[in-house]
Formats: C-alpha cells, structure tokens, sequence
C-alpha cells in the first residue's frame, strides 16, 4: 500500500528576537509598548536559558528537529510563517510587529520546507509593501506559499507539491478574524492581502469547497491550512468541529492543520482524516516572558502523518515533542513530553483520541478506528 508521510507544526515566527541572532538581523526597532527594540527579547532569553550565540548557522533554529527529519523523511513539509519577510518600514500599529530580514530567507530552506501558509495575523504587519517583498522573497528562495498574494485569486491559490511515486499535495491556507486577522487584510482587486474567511457558517464551507474541488485532481492529498480561535485557550466551539467535519465530508480536505493558539490543542480524527484543531507554536522568542506558564508555550510538537496515497486516509500519526532552549528547537525531556501527553489525552478524551508514548519518547496517537 503506497503511503505519504508529511510533516506539520504551527506558529514559525522568524521574526523579533529570532531575527537578532540570525547572521543578517534587521534594524532591531521594533513598536511596542513592552520593548523597543527586539534584542530585548534576546536578552529575555538568555535571562532563562543562558547564552545564546549570535550570526548564527541558518540551520540553527531548527536544532534537534533536522535529525527528526533526516529520521522519517517527509515527503511534504509545511508550516505557518507568522513572519514578515521584508525590510519595509511601512509597520501598523497594532501592538506586535514581526518581521525578518530577507537576508535571512536561509533559515527556511535549510529546513528544506516545501509550503509556508501565510493567511495569519502577522504576514501584514509591515504592511502591503512588506507582504509583497516576503512573496518575492519566498519564491526566489524556491519556497510555495499559500493563502496570501498580490490579488485575490494568488491569495486563494494552492500551493501544489508533486511527491513522486504519490500524486500531489494541494494546500490551501485561510484566516479566520477570530485569530486576530483583521478583515481589512483580505485581498481585494486593488491591492495584496490575505485568504481570509469571514465565518465558519455553511456558506463558507460551501465556497471553500467549491474553490477546493475546482483545483482537486483524483488522487490528491489537500490539506487545508487555517489561522483561527483565541490565543491561549483550550477551546474548541462546536462552530469549529462543525467547520472541519463539514470540509470532510464535502470530501474537499484530508488534513485540517489549526493554528494561532501558541499551545497544542485537542486532535481528532474524524472518517479517518486527522484534524489539528491548534498545532501551538513551533519557533518563537517567547522565552523568558512571563505571563500564561499554564500553557507550556515553550513545549511545541512535530506532527508527522501517515496518508494513504491517493486517499488521504490517516494510516497513523507520530509526535515529536520540543521545547525551545536559547531559541532553538531540542527534543523534549521525559517530564515535558509526558505533560504533554496528558494534556492531549485531557483534550483529546470528548474526540476519542488518546497517545501513546513509546520507548524511544516519541509518541503515537491512538483513535478509535472507523
């Protein structure tokens, strides 16, 4: 049986604090009213973990995650970039702005990452200019995006990934304003700007549907990339459920891949297709700020399905639990791996799905098969 293996996280945020210590940071300014310039955050950082080099190799970042995917080596690698990559000066004030130099794009490809969702809360922050500048930046480095672009019908374009021996992989990427997109982002004839989804109702199940059957070939895996619900939160509505059992059903999406609430939330698989309703943040500066320690937003997971080719029927799902350390991905401890199988059995228990870990401290999602 011809399978697929993928890999997905949440929140990558290059930008800030990460972008400092990478070996072309841009203007440390930042506008905030917290800091005002982003090696605050380094310093943050080194405050709770110790040290951390500067100019640092592009590869870096990623640290113990390159041995996980030189490990299972996924066919198709996708991540939300919650980062603008420009050097605009053209920033809103709206409290956080994030952005990485483009002379740092090497972060990215020395992960080898295949498709960057960019419908979210911070693509825009150095505004329409600064969005422009990460699409070209983004697609001279070789890099597919999805869900933001120069009009609308770029910004609502798959990404398309051949994998050889498997068909395609199509992904799109939406915000939903739950998450903090504001509606003003969305793409429009006279201007670039995000996917953006004004609800969850039938109505936008039904047009999202119809933009993902016109682009669907038979044998197709499509995953469907989404910016939605508060941060630091827990909850699922069962608008949400709702939402994705419905793209389900529709047979348009095989993979629903959450995102925005900086800590992995429940998983569910529903006819035998995975849904991430918040896949946390996966890099981020966010070491040594106080404030929401409840979460854990330190710990973050490499998700790594398993599809059958030509179906997109979940065969089995891995996890891969991290923490950030001196901004940089290591594998989690025994403790931390274990509370984050707890939490997701907790959140995990009204969607019939349950972990477990194994002997190596990876761990494997157990559902009720249908």
């Amino acid at each position: 049986m011809n399978s697929i293996k993928l890999f997905l996280c949440g929140d990558v945020m290059t930008g800030r604090g990460i972008d400092q210590i990478l070996p072309h940071p841009s203007d440390p300014t930042i506008h905030e009213g917290y800091l005002d310039s982003a090696l605050g955050y380094v310093r943050l950082a080194e405050g709770a973990s110790g040290p951390i080099p500067r100019a640092v190799a592009d590869s870096y970042i990623w640290g113990d995650a390159l041995g996980e995917f030189e490990r299972v080596r996924p066919k198709c690698r996708v991540i939300n970039l919650e980062t603008a990559v420009t050097r605009s000066e053209d920033w809103a004030p709206k409290g956080i702005n994030y952005r990485m130099s483009p002379a740092n794009i090497g972060c990215l490809t020395a992960a080898a990452i295949d498709c960057c969702a960019l419908a979210n809360n911070h693509v825009l922050d150095w505004g329409a200019g600064g969005l422009v500048e990460t699409l070209d930046t983004l697609e001279a480095a070789g890099l597919r995006t999805a869900g933001a672009g120069k009009d609308p019908l770029a910004a609502e374009a798959p990404a398309i990934i051949p994998v050889t021996g498997a068909g395609r992989v199509l992904v799109f990427s939406v915000g939903v304003e739950s998450s903090g997109v504001p509606r003003k982002w969305a793409a429009t004839a006279d201007g670039p700007g995000v996917a953006f989804l004004p609800d969850l109702s039938q109505g936008s199940v039904e047009a999202l549907t119809d933009r993902i059957l016109r682009a669907r070939r038979p044998g197709d895996v499509v995953i469907l990339s989404i910016h939605w619900g508060a941060n630091w939160s827990y909850e699922i509505t069962p608008e949400d459920t709702g939402f994705a059992r419905a793209l389900v059903d529709a047979a348009a999406v095989d993979v629903i891949h959450g995102h925005s609430s900086h800590h992995p939330k429940a998983v569910e698989v529903y006819r035998d297709r995975l849904i991430l309703y918040g896949c946390g943040d996966f890099i981020n500066d966010y070491e040594g700020i106080t404030g929401h320690e409840e979460f854990r937003g330190e710990l973050g997971l490499m998700y790594f399905p398993t599809l059958q080719a030509g179906d997109g029927r979940l065969l089995r799902l891995e996890l891969v639990a991290t923490r950030m350390k001196c901004f940089r991905a290591r594998r989690a401890a025994g403790p931390d791996t274990r509370w984050l199988c707890a939490t997701l059995d907790r959140e995990g228990l009204g969607f019939g799905t349950r972990t477990r870990l194994l002997t190596d401290g990876r761990i494997e999602l157990n559902w009720k098969r249908q």
